[in-house]
This record gives structure tokens, sequence and C-alpha cells, in this order.
């Protein structure tokens, strides 16, 4: 199945059986293909990989469930990791979050040559945080690790220091100083934008959530994609700054929690609705939107129908699952 140009490819990097798959047909604005022939083999890597070399930015869904992970067969078609997103850009790796999806991309990323990369936190939640002492490459003493975090300085908060705590004993055996990788930390405030090494620009926006958090976009080669999770928004007003953040995006990753009708009594939880998403992506002339940050209540059934309400809804609109893999090119 074939569009103009980008790909969209599923895979299940931490299935540990062969799985054969089609997909919906997915396009990001009339500029992505999509493979059907997918096929994981038994040690859990794809019988195929594209690599994009110096050109590209590939999105791979690692973990896309919110606030607890779900390891039950009624989730297993989504997946039930909790958020993480890596982004590669050319040969520079970016990735989302660290909830329990990370360990899955850490085992990926072992096996390649690349042992730089940012971790770009949207805040610091455990589902956000706490796949991070499980990340293999923290192990390793030929890894450079950067991560940054926006919602905590205004706080009088430090990322090294919150991503310590969460180390040390006797709740982890192993504390972060101990780590062998060579981490760097570094805080801004959301709303700032900072370029990273090979072109790549980072433009930030606050969020409304509980203790705060922000949204990314990454900028590289004339492709963009937004990170937009965990968020509350208000009825009947789209967030400008949001608004702001994914103006023309190719891909926005929204914070989906829940429906419309389940919003009306979760006011003050601090999430969304993928219908929002929608209204949100639209209004900003968004390529797709991929609904995303699952409610653990949600299982595959449920979420086969928000697939369907969606791609009904706006055909841009489709849901995040992990393993999946989309490629874009500017």
């Amino acid at each position: 199945m074939t569009a103009d140009s980008g790909l969209f490819r599923l895979s299940a990097p931490q299935s540990s059986f062969q799985v054969e798959q089609d997909l919906p047909r997915l396009g990001v604005g009339g500029r992505s293909r999509i493979e059907s022939d997918i096929k994981i083999k038994e040690d859990g890597r794809t019988s195929s990989e594209n690599l994009l070399g110096e050109r590209g930015l590939k999105v791979t869904f690692w973990g896309v469930r919110g606030s607890f992970p779900c390891p039950r067969l009624s989730h297993i078609r989504y997946g039930g990791n909790t958020s993480c997103v890596s982004v590669q850009c050319g040969n520079q790796s970016i990735v989302f979050d660290a909830g329990t999806g990370i360990r899955g991309f850490g085992q990926w990323l072992m096996q390649r040559s690349q042992r730089r990369l940012h971790v770009l936190l949207s805040h610091v939640h455990w589902d956000h945080i706490n796949g991070f002492p499980f990340f293999d490459p923290v192990y390793k003493s030929d890894f450079n690790i950067h991560v940054w975090a926006g919602s905590l300085s205004q706080q009088g908060q430090s990322i090294q220091a919150i991503m310590s705590q969460q180390m040390q004993g006797p709740t982890f055996p192993i504390s972060l100083e101990s780590l062998p990788a060579s981490l760097q930390f570094t805080d801004f405030k959301a709303g700032d934008t900072f370029d990273l090494e090979g072109g790549i620009r980072i433009r930030t926006t606050a969020l409304a959530h509980p203790n705060h958090a922000t949204a990314y976009r990454v900028e590289y080669q004339g492709a963009s994609f937004c990170y937009v999770t965990d968020t509350e928004h208000r009825e009947g007003t789209l967030d400008p700054g949001i608004l702001s953040l994914i103006r023309g995006a190719d891909l926005v990753v929204y914070d989906s929690t829940y429906t419309d009708a389940e919003y009306a009594t979760r006011v003050g939880w601090g999430h969304s609705t993928w219908q929002e998403g929608v209204r949100l992506a639209v209004a900003a002339d968004a390529r797709r939107l991929a609904i995303f940050h699952h409610d653990p209540d949600h299982d595959d059934d449920f979420m086969d129908q928000v697939a369907a309400e969606a791609a009904n809804l706006w055909p841009g609109a489709f849901v995040a699952t992990e393993g999946a893999v989309i490629e874009l090119t500017g």
C-alpha cells in the first residue's frame, strides 16, 4: 500500500513471538507509505529495518499507555507500556519520556552503534520516569545521555535531583551517581527554544497538568513532530500555547486519555480527550494526530472503537500502538 512519501510501519520491538499484521491505510498528509508485511523475529527484532542515514525523521512508539502499565492479554494489541516515544533525526537520537517503554528502546539501542542521545521529559510523574532505572544504556560507560526537563526549575527543583531520588535506597539498589554512563542534566523553562547537534531545533510550551508539564516540537530537515502530554484542556477553549506549537506539524502525539463523555467526571485530573486532540489538530492545520496515553481501563476492544470513531471524525487521526514506526521526510 503506497502513497507519495514517508513511511508508517508497525512492529513489536518487545515481542518474544512472531507476529504478522496488516495495517489500516494511514497517510501523513498524503506523504506516507505503509508496509503491511510485518514480521517479528523470535529475538524481538524486526525482520527488516529501514535506516534513514543522514535524512529523515523516524518516530517509534515504545510505550503508549498512561498512568500505569497494563501487561494483560486484553491490552496486547495496542500495548501496555507507559509513555516512551523515540525520534531518530538522521544520526541523532531523541527519546521522549522514560516510562516502562524505554526498556525496549534501550534494548534496541544497545544493538546500534549510536552512543549519544537526548532524553526529553514531559514531566516527572512516575509513569514518565520509572523506566529509567531499567534503561540498559545507563549501565554502559560508552554512552553519553543528556536528560532535559522544563517543568521543575520554576518549582525550585532540578531534574538531576528528582532522577536521583527515585534511585535511592531502600527502594532501588543502584544509585544514579554510580551509573557508568556519562550523564548530563539540564533544566530549562517551558516555552524556551533550543538547538541540538545535527541541525535539530526544539521548541517547547507549558502544559496544564498537576506539578506542571512540557510539550515539545522537533524540527529537522523540513519535517516536524510534536509531543504533547500530559495536559488538561478547558472545554470550549483551544489552548493557544499548544495551537502555536503544533501549527502545521506533520505529526502530533496528544494526551487522549479520555473520551469527551468520560471527561465530564474527570475534570481536574490533568488529562485531555482524543476529541480535543482532533479539534486542536484541525485548527492548527496539522497533518496527522496520534491518539496517545491510553487510559489503563481502555482495553483493545475499547481502543478499536476509539480508532473507528476518530477516523470517522477526522481521517488524519489514528490510535498510537506500541511498536508503530512512522517515518517523515521534509
